[in-house]
């Protein structure tokens, strides 16, 4: 502890502090500015995630899908070079003699959670032999004092992790002496509630990593920081200007969420009862209001915007704003018209992309019967006919759909939320292949506004919507001086 203590002042200006209702937190001991990194690690451990088409589709090292090759010899990691396979070399060839005794009927089994915790022990294995470097900020030792919450998991689940215990045991048929079930179920649970989604720049997710230093930043549903990838790489940048002697928090659930939702989701994955700014004033007027705007119901008045609340006589829901009673009836209905056709909808949605739209508009149209405009059901409609109109290369739609969202995710999330940003970088690309430049001009700008604050600006994916940016207003400047000239 000593030891990150100081790496951490050290390197990055950061203090670990203990505090009695949180645990672990990491404080600034200095002023960090917005777009500013403020910690970055390595994974411990990291695996690719299974493809649904494709149960072995990105390398193992760097998570590209170009030239993939198998490894020869386990047939079950995949890398684009002799580069990655070389680096990752030390770890897989360990694992490479494990996995290659794994009986073929039981490959199917080797899901990225069993192997992210063969990796574990692998890797711990590697750095007390010294084959791999143990630092302060890389060892195994900071695996071991992450939390697990093993007295607050259910039965079942703790079944779940004994049978997925027993499995990597016998993966690894090490003697009991180097390795106890016990151990490695506990460990399961830790990986539970402390490892990482790796997504890529437009936030689709790639890989499962383990980072435990990271794993010391709590959660708040209004962080001051934002956790992105650039590759592997986990990166802390701040989004708002963090004073010296603050603590460091990023959101480890999706926030576009009443307070109960958020609350829901954080006790039942990470076991605890958030406290954020955000949370404290669940059950105040502006809490509730919030909660029945985004999972509540519209006026039966096209023309109100006003939110609905419970009637006290149970009838229905009343309008705060003009007063008009829905009829719990008429909602029923709807809510069971909604359910057939989401339930249609996942059945055509794999296949027939045109049928899938459809299906969806019609939801669209029940929601707006019955949602408000802010609604996150409505909002989670229009993202999906967004990426399907994407994949059938309707740009017209698809750019609509854009633009019925951004006021959405404006209205749901913070200013500097990479979702705001990554709406906008959709929308410009649209807007300019669509011969909308100026339009696009605009979205682009906003996207930068955003994205340079939580990607940074030395990425590739930053300097391809730089590069976009510029062209655009090199085309609009062309177009101009063209008009002028006649």
């Amino acid at each position: 502890m000593e030891e990150l203590q100081k790496a951490l002042n050290d390197g990055r200006s950061l203090t670990v502090s203990t505090l009695p209702d949180k645990g672990r937190c990491l404080f600034t001991s200095r002023h960090f500015s917005p777009g500013e990194v403020i910690i970055s690690q390595e994974p411990y451990v990291a695996v690719p995630n299974k493809n649904s088409n494709d149960s072995s589709s990105r390398c193992e090292w760097c998570l590209s899908t170009r030239n993939l090759k198998k490894c020869s010899a386990c047939q079950v990691v995949w890398y684009c070079g002799s580069t990655c396979q070389k680096t990752d070399w030390k770890l897989h060839r360990l694992e490479c003699q494990v996995l290659s005794k794994v009986e073929k009927g039981r490959i199917k089994s080797l899901t990225p959670s069993i192997r992210l915790m063969v990796k574990l022990y692998l890797r711990r294995k590697l750095q007390v032999e010294q084959v791999i470097a143990m630092t302060s900020t890389d060892n195994y030792g900071l695996v071991e004092a992450l939390v697990s919450h093993m007295s607050e998991i259910d039965e079942n689940q703790l079944v779940l992790y004994a049978q997925m215990a027993n499995l990597v045991s016998l993966i690894l048929q090490w003697p009991e002496a180097k390795i106890n079930i016990k151990d490695i179920a506990v460990n399961f649970s830790k990986l539970a509630c402390n490892a990482h989604t790796i997504c890529d720049a437009e936030l689709r997710p790639l890989a499962t990593g383990l980072y435990p230093v990271i794993s010391l930043i709590n959660h708040s549903c209004l962080p001051n920081s934002v956790l992105v990838f650039e590759g592997r790489l986990a990166v802390v940048r701040a989004v708002e200007h963090i004073p010296k002697g603050t603590e460091v928090l990023i959101s480890y659930i999706e926030t576009a969420a009443s307070t109960m939702t958020r609350q829901k989701a954080l006790k039942e994955q990470y076991f605890f009862t958030c406290t954020c700014p955000r949370c404290i004033k669940a059950g105040q007027y502006d809490d509730i209001k919030e909660s029945a705007i985004l999972e509540g119901y519209c006026c039966k008045d096209n023309s109100c915007s006003g939110f609905l609340l419970r009637d006290p006589e149970n009838r229905g829901f009343v309008c705060q704003e003009c007063g008009l009673l829905r009829e719990k009836e008429e909602i029923k209905d709807i809510e069971w018209e909604v359910k057939y056709l989401i339930e249609k909808a996942s059945m055509c949605s794999s296949g027939n992309k045109i049928d899938a739209s459809l299906t969806y508009k019609a939801i669209e149209k029940q929601q707006l019967e019955l949602c408000h405009p802010f609604s996150i059901n409505l909002m989670r409609t229009r993202e999906t006919l967004l990426k399907i109109y994407m994949e059938l290369q309707n740009w017209k739609e698809a750019l609509a759909y854009c633009r019925f969202v951004i006021p959405i995710y404006e209205r749901v999330y913070p200013r500097l939320h990479p979702l705001v940003g990554l709406q906008y970088y959709t929308c410009g690309k649209l807007e300019w292949f669509l011969g909308e430049t100026n339009e696009a001009i605009q979205s682009l700008t906003k996207a930068v506004d955003v994205l340079r604050i939580t990607h940074g600006t030395s990425t590739s994916f930053m300097k391809e919507l730089l590069i976009k940016l510029e062209e655009a207003r090199a085309e609009a400047s062309y177009s101009l001086s063209c008009k002028d000239d006649q």
